[in-house]
């Protein structure tokens, strides 16, 4: 009897033993801590009578182009790391994170809920007739899957400007919204076309803490990632201008311009953004 109950304790011992080593399993030769514990630097501050000049632009981060490709990949969570889209909807579901329509366009009005977001990316339900093995057919629900993948292209909303308290020529993030690219039918034929649609709008003041605390791969070093803050605080992502600040309801440049035409319209709006900061100066 009593061999039988040391049996039995040596062998929790041994599962418990077990257990705990699963649990300190360690992928790598250091836990990670430094970006975790990370907060994004506060702005410096902007007094509005110290702004001499400001320039409000949209411009479109495509995810395909080589530089972006840190934001639009892991596909699925991958070492810690997500990508951006897959980190906004975390953010929005667990941390907090505001959702704004894109209906009132991107005047952050009215705030949406997680499912509404779901429904945006495409992760809905839906009813399908399925034949069954006598003929007849059935109802049968299709649960809607997340698709971070669709998303191809984030525009931002920024706001350029030059302080004079500082003497310089200064850039602020004010949105962010996800553009899901999809396959749709076009008619009875059967065939598709692809859609773009602007999904929910994200306050980019109100992510920056979120952005600090979650890094992007850096295919340089692993030691040295950098974070979605550094990122966007750091200006390092490619760009093209779509719209900038008008009179005519704030059109896009693809309202009046095509092609060829549309791409120097964006050149020209970026340089008169950098020709205003070099008039500034005497030499």
């Amino acid at each position: 009897m009593k061999k039988l109950f040391f049996l039995i304790i040596m062998l929790v011992a041994m599962v418990g033993t077990t257990t705990v080593k699963a649990q300190n399993v360690l992928d790598g030769i250091y836990p990670k801590e430094h970006v975790l514990n990370r907060k994004p630097i506060p702005y410096p501050h902007v007094r509005e009578a110290d702004v001499m000049w400001a320039k409000k632009v949209w411009r479109v981060i495509d995810l395909r182009e080589k530089i972006n490709l840190p934001l639009y990949y892991p596909i699925n969570t991958m070492d810690g790391r997500y990508s951006l889209i897959q980190l906004l909807i975390h953010g929005i579901q667990y941390e907090g994170l505001t959702a704004y329509s894109t209906k009132n366009d991107d005047e952050f009005k009215v705030e949406m809920s997680y499912d509404q977001v779901l429904y945006e990316m495409g992760a809905v339900g839906d009813t399908l007739q399925v034949k069954q093995e006598d003929g007849t057919f059935a109802e049968q629900i299709v649960t809607g899957e997340l698709r971070p993948e669709e998303v191809k292209q984030i525009l931002v909303k920024e706001v350029w400007f030059f302080d004079r308290n500082y003497s310089r020529l200064d850039v602020r993030i004010i949105g962010l919204c996800p553009i899901r690219e999809y396959s749709k039918s076009s008619g009875e034929g059967g065939s598709e076309e692809v859609a773009r649609k602007q999904t929910f709008w994200v306050y980019f003041p109100q992510a920056r803490d979120l952005f600090a605390r979650n890094e992007v791969f850096n295919p340089r070093n692993d030691a040295q990632r950098r974070t979605f803050d550094d990122i966007f605080m750091k200006r390092y992502f490619g760009s093209y201008i779509t719209r900038e600040s008008n009179v005519y309801n704030n059109r896009g440049i693809d309202k009046y311009a095509v092609g060829m035409e549309a791409m120097l319209e964006s050149e020209r709006i970026k340089t008169e953004i950098f020709n205003f900061e070099h008039d500034m100066w005497e030499f």
